[in-house]
């Protein structure tokens, strides 16, 4: 019994240590861009704004453009306490610009020749404060509502963003199958993030397979459907820039197919997590069950859960686009016409596509987790201990 119950232990607990050695190697994995930086001759580094000189702030209605001189108060860096003058240059755009006030801190880039300040071009409010108060905030709560799984998520979490920062962005920008090395990350990423919540049994391997299974659809259509809209993956916000920064070799659309399937990895696996627990529940209350009867089980739940999940792919998706469909209906656009739209059109693949990998990972993990979850041979592991207690 003891040997069942540790053996069970080491499953559940090492996919912790597995996450925090991937977690530890992403950190000092070097991307390969490190010297690609804008700033090589130039100190990154945060100011205390003393005053504002809005005289060349030039003001058309909301648009305002023109530069805002500030006096600033370096906080730190090579050149920490100095008072110098900085300048924030208005293009002209509500969505990019941004005004400063006496007391806000700034990040700003010091350009210098040697010891001496040649130019302070101020970058933009310094928030990174802020956000890791947010951070740190929501990780306490996290772990205070949900008690070791919530450190697992966090875990799991930080593992996501680490692979996305350091093997993701760079592989696509070395010129790699943005697809293939999607598909490789997302299912690595999938088997790690729920592998935290079952630890490596069975549940773990059904999960997976369902969720993987409704990925591979959702990858497939995606790629159908982008090419029958004729979708060019430049409708992704600020894609262009990317071919103008010398990477014009750089495939757009498969990286837009790319990421159709990634942003819904997140809802399938949730979902297939769900359909997985609720099977083995329904297994372990009746071990007698067959694969068909604990699939149905699942089927049923699935069914349940699409309703909600389709919309929260919706609303994720369409939340960000609310001022888009104000300025439609302000300027009386006909529905059909909004349809047309690319940059609609690739938002309703994002949204449908995702929606049609929720609906099918439902089944995929049902069938999934009843063959695993009711083979004959976990029934036998199950027996094993009772038999040499006895």
């Amino acid at each position: 019994m003891k040997q069942y119950f540790s053996r069970r232990s080491v499953r559940y607990h090492a996919p912790v240590a597995v996450c925090l050695l991937a977690i530890l190697i992403l950190l000092f994995l070097p991307t390969g861009f490190e010297g690609a930086l804008v700033y090589q001759e130039a100190e990154r580094c945060t100011a205390r704004v003393l005053s504002v000189d809005d005289s060349a702030i030039i003001d058309t209605g909301l648009v305002r453009s023109g530069e805002q001189r500030c006096q600033l108060e370096l906080l730190d860096g090579m050149f920490q306490g100095q008072t110098v003058s900085g300048v924030n240059m208005l293009n002209g755009s509500l969505e990019q610009d941004k005004v400063f006030q006496p007391g806000d801190k700034a990040l700003v880039v010091v350009s210098h020749d040697g010891d001496t300040i040649t130019n302070v071009t101020m970058s933009d409010h310094y928030r990174l404060g802020w956000e890791l108060v947010m951070a740190i905030g929501f990780a306490i709560f996290l772990i205070l509502f949900a008690g070791p799984t919530g450190i697992r998520a966090i875990a799991s979490f930080v593992l996501t963003v680490l692979t996305l920062w350091k093997v993701l962005v760079p592989l696509y920008l070395k010129g790699y199958n943005p697809i293939w090395i999607g598909l490789a990350i997302t299912l690595f990423l999938t088997v790690l993030i729920i592998a935290l919540v079952y630890g490596f049994d069975r549940r773990c391997w059904a999960a997976v397979s369902g969720s993987f299974l409704g990925i591979l659809v959702t990858c497939v259509l995606g790629v159908l459907f982008t090419d029958l809209f004729q979708i060019h993956g430049a409708v992704m916000s600020y894609s262009e820039s990317l071919l103008y920064s010398g990477y014009q070799d750089l495939n757009l659309t498969q990286i837009f197919m790319a990421s159709i399937f990634i942003g819904a990895s997140g809802a399938i696996m949730d979902l297939s997590v769900d359909i997985t627990s609720a099977v083995y529940e329904v297994v372990e209350k009746r071990p007698d069950l067959t694969w068909w009867e604990a699939t149905r089980s699942g089927m049923n739940v699935g069914r349940a859960a699409m309703g909600t999940m389709t919309t929260t792919l919706l609303f994720a998706y369409s939340g960000g686009y609310v001022a888009l469909l104000m300025v439609f209906m302000a300027q009386g656009t006909p529905v059909e016409n909004i349809l047309n739209y690319k940059y609609v059109a690739a938002e309703l693949i994002h949204t449908v596509i995702g929606s049609f990998g929720l609906v099918t990972v439902a089944p995929f993990t049902a069938l999934c987790a009843g063959v695993f979850l009711t083979r004959k041979e976990k029934q036998a592991e199950e027996m094993a201990p009772q038999k040499e207690c006895s």
